[in-house]
């Protein structure tokens, strides 16, 4: 058997198999024997008859094709195998020569991933630098006031609705959820509603109702309704006072484990420094990953991109679907926009992501970078502590692993990254 190997762009090579006739009467006898096990012939039980007879009944370009479908499956995953090809998907098949008795030959097409290029990615990472991790007291004030809310007391009452009133309220608008009512409830003056939709409802009881016009603001998701007034349907279903605790030491050891407002407010602290520290942890990865990538060369797989681009839109369908409660379909008509047009948006951080995810996998190349598989059993084992058995049920093993391999990896090569930087 001769193969010819053409490099092709968009990271594709195509590969050309020509299998001798020799070499395929073997395929030609596997596929008589698959065929054979359903061809009835008479006199015989199914499966029992000689393969002469079998052959008979069985038209000529039935058996060519099972026998060509039996060659490219064995040869082409054979040769990706002994080559140590890294394959995207599924090839393009096509079949260019086949012949009873004769030669066959097959082309594949397969998208594989690309050689990277990569820059000098330890000077780069020494030049990006972490930036000192600092608490305000502002920020400790805000996150008691945080919990003092969550613990607030409600009581209903008749009176005109006012700035820090709890209201549940029902709108509607017929550019906004398809036109259905949409519930609600928020703290008036603190709802984070689009200019004068709050201050329409100061004033109102439970139980009104009201049209209010209002603009939407240049900034709007939907470009179609930036700028544009609209009128929303709004009707108060109930006014409620909101009584805060005092913070004091009494609260505090409200709350847990504090002795003192001073406890407290040291956990607070410490908190916030963990979620500050892990957000710039993730901040200075992401630059340097993101330099690296700038500057590395390698030719970007089409069908990698788009691959992640349909990945993106399903879940944009499933988070319209579970939240909004609406179909894509709908989602669609309300931004007046097709789903093709939505899946165009998703080059640039399909491509972003495509970067990201094969200059990791050079720098875990070059670095030598190894996971055991005690190494994700033992992380695979901390992960499932938090899920319930009917979550368990859903998972796919395999996935998971996988998906766990992956973490740990890019963990080990983002560790020798900032250990670069520091």
């Amino acid at each position: 058997m001769e193969v010819k190997q053409k490099k092709l762009p968009n990271s594709q090579i195509e590969l050309e198999f020509e299998v001798t006739a020799e070499e395929f009467k073997e395929h030609t006898a596997h596929a008589l024997e698959h065929l054979k096990q359903h061809v009835k012939v008479d006199g015989f039980r199914e499966g029992k008859a000689p393969a002469a007879m079998v052959e008979d009944k069985i038209k000529p370009e039935a058996l060519l094709m099972e026998a060509g479908d039996h060659a490219v499956q064995h040869i082409y995953f054979d040769y990706v195998k002994e080559n140590k090809l890294e394959p995207v998907g599924q090839p393009e098949v096509s079949i260019v020569k086949i012949s009873q008795g004769g030669e066959f030959v097959f082309k594949a097409v397969l998208t594989v991933l690309p050689e990277v290029e990569l820059p000098d990615y330890k000077e780069i990472a020494k030049k990006v630098k972490g930036q000192k991790i600092e608490v305000t007291e502002q920020e400790i004030q805000d996150s008691i006031a945080y919990m003092q809310k969550t613990r607030a007391k409600f009581t209903a009452h008749n009176n005109p609705a006012a700035k820090k009133d709890f209201v549940e309220i029902k709108y509607q608008n017929p550019e906004i959820n398809s036109g259905k009512e949409v519930d609600d409830k928020f703290i008036l003056g603190e709802g984070g509603f689009m200019k004068g939709f709050e201050e329409a409802i100061e004033g109102m009881k439970a139980g009104e109702e009201k049209d209010v016009t209002v603009t939407f603001p240049e900034n709007s998701p939907s470009k179609n309704l930036a700028g544009k007034e609209g009128v929303f349907k709004i009707k108060i279903m109930s006014v409620q006072k909101m009584e805060l605790p005092e913070i004091n030491d009494d609260f505090a050891k409200q709350l847990g484990a504090f002795d003192s407002l001073v406890a407290l407010q040291a956990s607070m602290k410490e908190g916030i420094t963990m979620e500050k520290t892990e957000a710039e942890k993730q901040r200075v990865r992401g630059e340097i990953l993101e330099l690296i990538a700038q500057k590395a060369k390698f030719e970007m797989p089409v069908a990698m991109v788009e691959y992640e681009q349909q990945r993106l839109l399903e879940d944009l369908k499933n988070r319209i679907t579970s939240s909004i409660k609406i179909t894509f379909e709908e989602y669609l008509a309300s931004i007046k926009k097709t789903e093709a047009e939505i899946k165009e948006t998703y080059q640039k951080e399909s491509e972003k992501r495509l970067r990201g995810f094969l200059v990791l996998r050079a720098l875990g190349k070059k670095e030598g970078v190894e996971v055991t598989d005690k190494e994700v059993e033992d992380e695979m084992a901390k992960s499932v502590q938090s899920y319930s058995k009917e979550q368990l049920a859903q998972i796919d093993i395999n996935e998971l692993r996988e998906y766990t391999k992956g973490v740990i990896n890019n963990e080990k090569i983002f560790n020798i990254l900032e250990g670069l930087s520091k």
